[in-house]
């Protein structure tokens, strides 16, 4: 799904900026100079629509002081391609990394905006080869660019997907090895068929990555939490979530509120193992 404007609804999400960098991050800003723990991500880690995302609630539950780092539409080239920013998480006391997809990044077949990485920017010359006749300035969006490969010769596509999979696992381990202290890799799983996932064809979010790639990267980090939601919480959907009646879809298709709880209460667990509170 596409969400242009973090700003739209009547939450105030108070935008803010760490040091340099030019992304804009759910506030309010968090000072620097005590303890922290970083949330990097996505969609999801910014709670768009959420009054209180899962970073909210940990600092509510523990007293941790948290940095919202979680960047609307984001892939993971928009942090490794931001220095500011990872010196940011390299100050942090422990980091959580929410698993991204593979889909917004650049790769050997195309290049993504370096600050909007779900924008498609160009294609490459082996991503034409592969494609002959398939006119790629008709595209914006890597989403909708895939969805209509996959149509277009399911058996390249699997070599895209494969290119994807491979360039993933690569740059997670750059990101791992960026940062000095304890890091979570957290498994995020998109909302199942029924509850609001895209019907493009592609598979759910976080999308092409798979058990096998998240246990290539596993020995990078400290903890892997794979965190999968009740029923309970699912069930309960978007009550909660502010938004307006545009925005339905778009909310449909995000963790709600119960959601967030759930996963507080989880990585909150985590982070007293690790000694972080």
């Amino acid at each position: 799904m596409i969400f242009d404007n973090p700003g739209s609804g009547s939450l105030a999400y108070s935008p803010c900026r760490y040091g340099n960098s030019k992304l804009e991050f759910r506030g309010p800003r968090r000072p620097l100079e005590q303890p922290y723990c970083a949330a990097v991500g996505g969609t999801e880690t910014y709670g768009k629509f959420v009054p209180k995302p899962y970073p909210a609630l940990i600092e509510e539950a523990t007293g941790l002081q948290m940095v919202n780092l979680g960047c609307i539409n984001a892939g993971l080239d928009v942090f490794l391609n931001d220095a500011s920013l990872m010196d940011v998480v390299a100050g942090a006391q422990v980091t959580i990394f929410q698993a991204l997809g593979a889909h917004n990044m650049s790769n050997r077949f195309y290049v993504v905006h370096p600050r909007r990485n779900d924008r498609f920017l160009r294609a490459s010359a082996m991503l034409k080869a592969l494609y002959p006749g398939v006119d790629f300035t008709e595209f914006h969006f890597t989403r909708h660019m895939l969805s209509v490969l996959k149509q277009k010769s399911p058996s390249s596509f699997e070599i895209v997907v494969a290119e994807l999979q491979m360039a993933w696992q690569a740059r997670m381990r750059k990101l791992a090895g960026r940062v000095p202290g304890d890091k979570i890799l957290l498994w995020l799983p998109g909302r199942p068929p029924g509850y609001g996932q895209p019907c493009d064809g592609l598979g759910e979010d976080p999308l092409f990555v798979t058990q096998h790639m998240l246990d290539t990267v596993r020995s990078y980090f400290t903890r892997v939490v794979e965190f999968e939601p009740s029923p309970e919480a699912l069930a309960r959907g978007a009550e909660g979530m502010v938004h307006g009646e545009a925005d339905e879809a778009a909310a449909a298709s995000l963790p709600g509120p119960a959601v967030h709880e759930e996963l507080a209460e989880v990585l909150s667990g985590t982070l007293r193992e690790l000694h972080a509170i």
